[in-house]
């Protein structure tokens, strides 16, 4: 059979190709039939002689691989959250194809595999109920496979921070790269965006100034290409922070989804993380004080969605940089908002791009970034940035002459309403209510809210504070956006748009208004939170900081007395792991057990 094999073929090497024996000699070191280190960990699995080393080599070749891609070369996984019920990640799999390409002429041996998808648009009750499941998968299935490094794949809002998460509690050569954003929506000749359209639009109809027919025309125009949100919300702010964090090359936050230059990084990221692995360039290396205090000050300067605050903590936590709340506003306190993008400004992730992106942002803002960071280039963020050019100072404006003054990113507030802080993003706020004194209206959970809303008869005006509870990690449980509540109907009726909205929840990146969020503690756990009452005042002063419950401590006392915590409205599954375990807003929303790394050891056989 062989010799008819080889006369087929023309050549007895076509035979010998496919019974090629694996020697000490290909791995660089001495091999045994015992577990044996090699140097790399793929080696731990494929330069194993005997019955496991068949075993992983032998099931591994029914995928087609050619024998010589077992020795030694660097094995990269390329971790993708692909789904289709992810619109926002659905185009990954082409991504994966061009980073395969890079590794393979890098001299890599990629290897893909699927993680959780996280799609923000359909998933139910929230996504961020989930983030942390997805990082601890991701982090075992790196820990677990024969990966030396990887290339983690993502797009929608909390893949991005779930994959970083992971993979800085592994520490392995780690490079990822976002999906994109979609082109611009185009609405009757002029751009709208994802998300910050989509409320005023809803606001618009329940106001009666735009009808049913035109909402649904609007739906049709908004969506039009591939890709997640195009405005500054928490997808895009996410690839951009991950960009400032060092973890992702240069420039790729902000290239469209289906611009070809997208496609061609991706080849350029594959052939970078072999070069990573060769380097052993970790994460560890990359996520350091430096990396975060400059993602702090990114945020702020392209009026980044509030979310990237609980994400950032939540991936500080993993990587064992102590990153306090309060950092976010005084390292971000003399950055000024430099990018006009939605929610906050008028343009979008398309015109970002052709500005300049990202590397023109990091440039402008001169010595108020580290400079001498490394990244997964590995080179500083000075030599990465050299040579780039604003292209547009309408879209990302010049230090000398901001989109918004200093202060204008995000703030924490404290006060005896939020003794642990809250946040509140001064760009997409209201200024005359930025100090403001107003009585409670309170509502012990969203739907109560939801249910009144268009009510005329509802005891509301502009000077009312709407305050929801029980929407925490804990309370909802899973944290929702549910922060920015619709306006009371009778008050649109008026023209009225804005009014203080405070509560323990998140609200959308694209999302705009006066609204505190992720007070802490929240109020499923007995945070002041859950002891206002309809009536009580409360004041708001962002100059100063304050969030402050107008009630004396002596009938805070007593109202205590009487409080008890919530049933828990889950009893099994991940929901009740999550509900025992997770962490306040505070300190990132992780689960208690997850925070910090186990690091990359290879276990024990597995036969």
């Amino acid at each position: 059979m062989f010799r008819y094999l080889a006369i087929v073929y023309g050549s007895i090497r076509i035979v010998k190709l496919f019974f090629i024996p694996i020697t000490s000699g290909q791995f660089g070191g001495t091999m045994s039939s015992k577990h044996t280190p090699v140097g790399r960990r793929s080696g731990e699995w494929f330069a194993s002689t005997g019955k496991n080393g068949f075993i992983h080599r032998s099931w591994m070749r029914n995928q087609g691989f050619a024998p010589d891609l077992f020795d030694g070369r660097p094995v990269i996984g390329i971790g993708t959250t692909w789904s289709e019920f992810t619109p926002c990640n659905a185009h990954l799999q082409r991504v994966a194809e061009s980073v395969k390409r890079g590794v393979w002429e890098a001299g890599g041996f990629p290897l893909e595999f699927a993680a959780m998808s996280l799609g923000e648009p359909i998933m139910r009750p929230t996504t961020m109920l989930y983030r942390n499941l997805l990082a601890m998968e991701v982090e075992e299935l790196i820990r677990a496979n024969p990966m030396d490094g990887v290339v983690l794949l993502s797009g929608c809002d909390k893949t991005t921070p779930g994959m970083l998460m992971g993979a800085a509690s592994v520490d392995i050569p780690t490079l990822m790269m976002t999906g994109g954003p979609m082109l611009n929506g185009k609405f009757r000749g002029k751009d709208i965006g994802s998300g910050t359209d989509v409320w005023k639009f809803a606001e618009d109809v329940r106001a009666g100034t735009m009808s049913l027919e035109e909402f649904a025309e609007a739906e049709a125009c908004m969506s039009r290409s591939a890709g997640h949100c195009m405005t500054m919300g928490t997808a895009s702010t996410m690839a951009s922070v991950t960009e400032a964090l060092g973890m992702q090359l240069p420039g790729s936050a902000a290239i469209p989804a289906v611009d070809s230059r997208r496609y061609a990084l991706a080849q350029i990221a594959g052939r970078r993380i072999v070069k990573m692995v060769e380097e052993d360039l970790k994460v560890s290396d990359i996520l350091t004080r430096q990396a975060f205090e400059n993602a702090i000050r990114v945020n702020a300067a392209i009026g980044g969605s509030t979310n990237a605050v609980v994400h950032l903590l939540a991936i500080a936590g993993r990587a064992g940089v102590d990153l306090p709340l309060k950092d976010f506003d005084t390292l971000a306190s003399d950055v000024p908002v430099l990018v006009n993008l939605m929610p906050s400004g008028k343009y979008l992730m398309e015109d970002f791009y052709y500005a300049g992106g990202l590397p023109a942002v990091m440039n402008e803002l001169g010595s108020m970034i580290h400079r001498d960071h490394v990244t997964v280039t590995g080179k500083s963020v000075a030599e990465n940035i050299a040579g780039i050019k604003n292209w547009n100072e309408d879209v990302i404006t010049p230090v000398s002459k901001p989109f918004q003054n200093a202060g204008g990113g995000t703030v924490v507030l404290y006060g005896s309403l939020a003794p642990n802080g809250a946040v509140l993003k001064v760009s997409a706020a209201s200024p005359h209510l930025l100090k403001h004194r107003g009585k409670a209206l309170v509502f012990s959970q969203i739907e109560d809210y939801v249910d009144v809303s268009d009510d005329d008869s509802l005891d509301v005006d502009e000077n009312s504070i709407i305050v929801v509870q029980h929407a925490g990690p804990r309370g909802y449980p899973g944290f929702p956006e549910v922060g920015n509540v619709s306006m009371p109907r009778k008050l649109l009726e008026r023209g009225i748009t804005d009014m203080i909205r405070i509560s323990d929840a998140r609200m959308s990146g694209t999302a705009f208004g006066t609204v505190v969020l992720h007070v802490s503690p929240e109020a499923a756990v007995g945070g002041p939170l859950a002891l206002v009452q309809t009536g009580d005042e409360i004041e708001l002063d962002v100059e100063n900081r304050r969030l402050e419950l107008l009630v004396s401590p002596e009938e805070l006392a007593e109202r205590r007395k009487k409080w008890s915590p919530p049933p828990a409205t889950v009893t099994r599954g991940w929901e009740r792991l999550y509900y025992d375990h997770v962490n306040q807003a505070d300190t990132g929303a992780d689960l208690d057990f997850l925070v910090g790394k186990t690091g990359s050891a290879v276990g024990r056989h597995s036969h």
